[in-house]
């Protein structure tokens, strides 16, 4: 960043969590991601370039060796003047969504992390001038737990997203519940695939966004946001799809155009991306657990067909899906089993404070720290050493459950041989694409504590309410059948 020539009106509001801010720059293809904190909690300027400097390096040492190098953008840390990050939060403040508002952007460090736009193709520095749509899938946790340490019987059956759906709705966080489910979009069948796909374009919450030409164009910002409106979305993509025009608008333009989208980010999703360490995990994807959610209304819809379980496809070695599902299942115990060896971690700090940084609970996230988390061993030796690795794992599993999926499409020029970017097909056109993984900030040490209470909050609720509804209707069908009285005629 060039002191000089930072000017607030080159940069735009482009979105924010729950702990950080972006903003994008309106011709380079870069993004400034500043952290968030409460009015009240104030940090010091070391504190928070540290803290950047963590995300960096948790990223290019850990993340990256899982799940490939050009599916991991790491940035750099920068320092900006304050002057220009007053005026840009002045500037943006406006565009912010209300729920976001009980925190602020750090406007005292100067410090900001600088990383390259994913909406756009990854390529070049400055924006191109052929349109470019780019999907963001948050696709949660894509596997039920398997570990013995679970005493609710309900979550070796039901996935945690279906489960939480349920709460999330009763708490007015959302309108209502989604037919979106992980292990569908996980379990590499086309068909499966495709559903997951078009229940999170019909439901979109904070789990799918679409831009074009970086700007959104359709996603969900809260509870209060309009019903999906799938004609204006079609509207927008049918240049990419139908090029020639050749579509009536109208229903069918509108099916016919979802339908083509929906097979073009399946593709990519099931293409083989550069190698990651991932595989060097060799969970594999099999015994550990059901491959369908009973939750999931395609699974239920085949139970209805008296099918058990959909076509087995599994995904392919290479894939990003397929990597970020590993690392996803270095939750080896669940949080049930985890929770006790946590709490034998905070005991032997409460008693060696000093001992914490020689653990490397708060980093460095370096070569040491990756090569402990490729123990996958479960047998409890009692340790604290295990506990701790089993700890460090788990928070590498969330961190993995909670990422977001960037695929960014550019409809191939005519002269193509001289691009060097994978290409995907569609009825009509050809993509060119690449794909990145977003939010991948170490979840805190602090946090499993929450995470537990909130597991258990989450299954109680599906239990006391979902269960016990479904087992009132069977208690029902039941005495109904009792009253049945068969008749046989003589023929």
């Amino acid at each position: 960043m060039e002191e000089g020539k930072m000017d607030e009106n080159e940069w735009r509001y482009h979105g924010e969590g729950n702990k950080s801010l972006v903003v994008a720059h309106a011709q380079r293809c870069v993004v400034l991601r500043f952290l968030k904190f409460p009015p009240n909690r104030k940090k010091t300027s070391e504190e928070i370039f540290q803290h950047l400097q963590d995300i960096v390096d948790f990223g290019k040492n850990v993340m990256k060796e899982f799940l490939g190098e050009n599916n991991v953008h790491c940035g750099e840390v920068v320092q900006l003047p304050l002057e220009f990050v007053k005026q840009l939060c002045l500037k943006i403040q406006s565009e912010r969504p209300e729920s976001r508002c009980d925190k602020d952007l750090d406007t005292l460090s100067g410090y900001a992390m600088c990383l390259p736009n994913l909406t756009r193709l990854q390529t070049y520095d400055f924006a191109e001038h052929r349109p470019i749509l780019c999907v963001e899938i948050k696709p949660k946790c894509g596997f039920i737990p398997f570990s013995s340490d679970v005493t609710h019987e309900m979550k070796h059956k039901v996935c945690r997203y279906c489960m939480h759906q349920h709460l999330k709705v009763a708490t007015g966080k959302w309108k209502q519940i989604s037919k979106y489910c992980p292990l569908d979009l996980y379990s590499g069948n086309k068909q499966r695939m495709h559903f997951a796909l078009k229940s999170l374009l019909q439901e979109a919450q904070n789990n799918l966004k679409i831009f074009k030409n970086g700007e959104l164009i359709y996603g969900c910002k809260d509870a209060r946001s309009p019903v999906a409106d799938w004609s204006e979305l079609a509207h927008h993509l049918k240049p990419f799809f139908f090029p020639s025009n050749g579509l009536a608008s109208g229903p069918h333009c509108t099916r016919a155009v979802i339908r083509e989208l929906v097979h073009v980010i399946t593709r990519v999703l099931l293409s083989s991306s550069d190698k990651g360490r991932a595989g060097t995990l060799r969970l594999g994807l099999g015994p550990q657990g059901p491959r369908v959610c009973e939750a999931s209304p395609f699974s239920r819809s085949l139970r209805c067909q008296g099918k058990n379980t959909p076509e087995r496809s599994g995904l392919p070695k290479g894939c990003l899906l397929y990597k970020t599902l590993q690392v996803q299942m270095l939750d080896l115990l669940d949080i049930e089993g985890l929770y006790p060896l946590y709490n034998r971690v905070e005991r032997y700090l409460e008693e060696f404070p000093e001992e914490r940084k020689t653990l490397q609970i708060d980093g460095p996230y370096d070569e040491a720290f990756y090569q402990k988390l490729l123990d996958l061993s479960t047998e409890d030796d009692g340790t604290v050493a295990f506990a701790l690795t089993k700890v460090q794992q788990y928070r590498v599993a969330m961190t993995a459950k909670d990422c977001s999926i960037m695929i960014a499409l550019s409809p191939c020029l005519q002269d193509a041989s001289s691009d060097q970017r994978p290409v995907v097909p569609s009825s009509r056109s050809r993509f060119a694409f690449s794909v990145s993984v977003l939010d991948l900030d170490l979840k805190p040490y602090e946090s499993i504590p929450h995470q537990y209470k909130l597991d258990g909050k989450i299954v109680n609720y599906y239990s006391k309410t979902v269960c016990a509804k479904d087992n009132a209707v069977m208690s029902t069908r039941f005495k109904e059948s009792e009253d049945c009285t068969l008749v046989l005629h003589k023929v």
